[in-house]
């Protein structure tokens, strides 16, 4: 197990933890070989179970015995960087919460029509930026039993470090991918579709037909706008929930929770 002991913000390999954006990490142009930081012992096992590979760790020196131990101890040759909190601390940019980072290499991921053979429920992430809502949505879906989690290309990745966190590493234990297509092609895998929005046309969140249905997704949409009116136009429902105290909506991860449970497969 190499230990390198760092002093300095330019040591070499500490460009996945300092310098490197998000963007950067993910390496667009061949996503499959990118690489993203999973953040506290806790994720970084849910990780690790799930069969992600890690690189190098950053943690403070008390954990290499102690809460990274397991990590070590299943991946001897990992190399370690270590140093004290205030190093850390500048080299990242905020201060550890749980003391251990983890640069992990990505997979490839499985084609919207492998997620959707054979799934009951299925999320449909459409344009939804905010990472703490990424991570918070895939929580509900995990604890909710959502077979499988699809985005469109102006959301956020989910292996962003925060988005992570939030989840609790929900996102490695629900399989999810990019959905290249519009929503309205999910019907080519059987799947019916509805759109959670506030429109004239659209029924409770509770109605007797759409919780009968076999197989559906639940298209979320963004945090300011929504769905766009193509989007609801093209999917088989409209759904909201219905509100009291002149509340005209709820923020797009808790009507999410709400969601995944109504309309749960019966």
């Amino acid at each position: 197990m190499p230990i390198i002991h760092i002093d300095s913000l330019t040591t070499p390999g500490l460009e996945v933890y300092a310098s490197l954006t998000e963007a950067q990490l993910r390496n667009r142009l061949d996503e499959k070989n990118g690489i993203f930081i999973a953040e506290s012992p806790k994720v970084i096992k849910v990780a690790i179970n799930a069969g992600y590979e890690p690189m190098s760790m950053l943690c403070e020196e008390r954990h290499i015995a102690g809460d990274a131990a397991f990590i070590i101890e299943r991946f001897p040759a990992i190399t370690v960087y270590t140093g004290s909190r205030d190093v850390l601390s500048q080299l990242t940019g905020y201060t550890l919460t749980r003391g251990v980072l983890c640069a992990m290499r990505r997979r490839e991921l499985p084609s919207a029509g492998e997620l959707c053979d054979g799934a009951k429920r299925v999320a449909v992430i459409d344009g939804v930026v905010d990472t703490t809502n990424i991570g918070a949505i895939f929580r509900s879906a995990a604890a909710l039993n959502i077979d499988a989690v699809l985005l469109t290309r102006t959301s956020c990745d989910p292996l962003n470090r925060r988005a992570i966190r939030v989840s609790m590493g929900t996102i490695f234990q629900i399989p999810w991918g990019w959905l290249d297509d519009e929503v309205s092609s999910l019907s080519r895998y059987g799947i019916k579709t509805v759109a959670m929005a506030l429109s004239d046309n659209s029924v409770s969140i509770d109605d007797p037909a759409l919780c009968a249905e076999p197989r559906l997704a639940i298209i979320l949409g963004t945090e300011g706008d929504g769905l766009s009116d193509k989007t609801i136009s093209r999917c088989d429902y409209v759904a909201r929930i219905p509100m009291a105290h002149d509340v005209d909506s709820l923020n797009v991860a808790a009507a999410s929770a709400v969601a995944f449970w109504q309309l749960r497969s019966r």
